[in-house]
């Protein structure tokens, strides 16, 4: 899943594959190819199968559940990490300054310009980029479409209309609007800023958010959750798109990724749209986000450069494979679209456009850990405890600006 920090992947009980990581089984040792552990049918197989068809050989694949980004962190600052190894939305800014991921700049060459040009973004610093992407991934609204025409309701356009939408579909048993668990605090950070016509940051790095009008959007998430119009307590949360199959709610958040399984289960009555806008200087949006290969600097660098270059950036076949053979996502690279066949027509196009029409990054490459729990945190003490907008927003701004002291530009 995407989170704010996200994934791809639903949740899954996959074994990991490879379980020894230890070095060895030649005589320069095998490369160690770490993945957090994906739930789509197929992938950890092929993985496994990409990495046997390297033509140096010599990789091992390995993929974990649980907390993937942390158990790579440390393993890092151990000096026991894998030589190449994906992370949310590339290396952090902590492992790029703290030198512990090589420059990749050199292996894009002519390919460089074919990368998503905001993804690649996310990925670099100074000029420098730290992360390949390997496959795009988007947040969106799916919605019933017989349920909303029984009610005589519109696909919404604005917070305001998503507020009046849910109260209408809201039937008791069936609740009008699913957001996640947490009625949206722990994923919907960033629409909140770029619907309300804001961002996390401004241009020259400084707090982008505090502002009347993202405090507007957020006394109206509070407003929802305490409206009884949202599903609360569901079995899997907003990732999984089983509330919204089951029909327990007639709107829900959750990703690209969900698609498939909604298509099987309810053929064509669903639709998908971006997070409404927010007052008047506003506009739909959606995040997205990428997976990125990163290389280990205190690992074997050359060998695990040649391997990432060969599999992300060479062998766009199994790129292409990648993004459509197991689960639902936007290839990285702007010429495979086209050539994905099912993101060609009807639901999955118009989902996949909204990557390039409305879609943002993530999250920006200097909001670090530490900014991101200081603004989840705001956000859940607002929609859940009633807290004061502006005055949450303040705070998380002194923490972000003490954050970002420790990158100047």
């Amino acid at each position: 899943m995407l989170t704010g920090v996200g994934g791809v992947a639903l949740a899954g009980a996959l074994a990991a594959c490879g379980g020894n990581t230890g070095r060895g089984g030649g005589a320069r040792g095998d490369l160690r190819a770490w993945f957090h552990q994906y739930g789509e049918q197929g992938a950890p197989e092929a993985l496994t199968r990409y990495a046997g068809d390297y033509p140096d050989g010599g990789v091992r694949v390995s993929a974990f559940p649980g907390d993937y980004d942390q158990k790579v962190s440390s393993a890092l600052v151990s000096g026991d990490g894998p030589d190449v190894f994906e992370f949310a939305n590339g290396p952090t800014i902590d492992m790029i300054a703290a030198g512990q991921v090589a420059d990749l700049t050199d292996l894009l060459g002519d390919a460089r310009s074919d990368f998503t040009p905001a993804l690649l973004d996310r990925m670099t610093h100074n000029g420098r980029v730290y992360g390949i992407p390997q496959v795009t991934d988007t947040q969106l609204l799916v919605y019933r479409k017989s349920m909303l025409a029984e009610a005589g309701v519109v696909p919404p356009r604005t917070l305001d209309e998503l507020v009046s939408a849910a109260r209408a579909l809201n039937r008791g048993r069936v609740k009008g609007l699913f957001l996640g668990n947490s009625g949206g605090a722990d994923v919907l950070g960033g629409v909140l800023l770029w619907s309300s016509g804001h961002d996390y940051l401004t241009p020259d790095h400084r707090p982008g958010f505090v502002d009347e009008e993202v405090a507007v959007g957020l006394r109206a998430m509070r407003g929802l959750f305490t409206s009884g119009d949202l599903l609360l307590g569901a079995p899997q949360d907003w990732s999984d798109p089983g509330a919204f199959i089951a029909g327990q709610t007639a709107m829900q958040w959750t990703g690209l990724w969900a698609l498939p399984a909604i298509r099987a289960a309810l053929g064509d009555d669903f639709g998908v749209r971006p997070f409404p806008a927010i007052g008047p200087n506003g506009g739909t949006s959606v995040p997205f986000g990428a997976y990125g290969a990163a290389v280990n600097a205190g690992g074997d660098v050359e060998r695990a450069k040649k391997f990432v270059q060969w599999l992300w950036v060479k062998r766009t076949d199994l790129q292409l494979d990648w993004a459509q053979g197991y689960g639902l996502h936007v290839p990285a690279r702007r010429s495979l679209v086209p050539q994905a066949t099912k993101l060609a027509t009807g639901v999955y196009n118009e989902a996949a456009d909204l990557v390039n029409s409305v879609g943002r990054p993530q999250t920006p490459l200097l909001w670090t850990p530490r900014s991101a729990t200081a603004y989840r945190d705001a956000l859940d003490r607002v929609i859940r405890g009633g807290a004061d907008p502006m005055a949450e927003l303040r705070e998380v701004a002194s923490v972000v600006e003490k954050e970002l002291e420790r990158f100047p530009r």
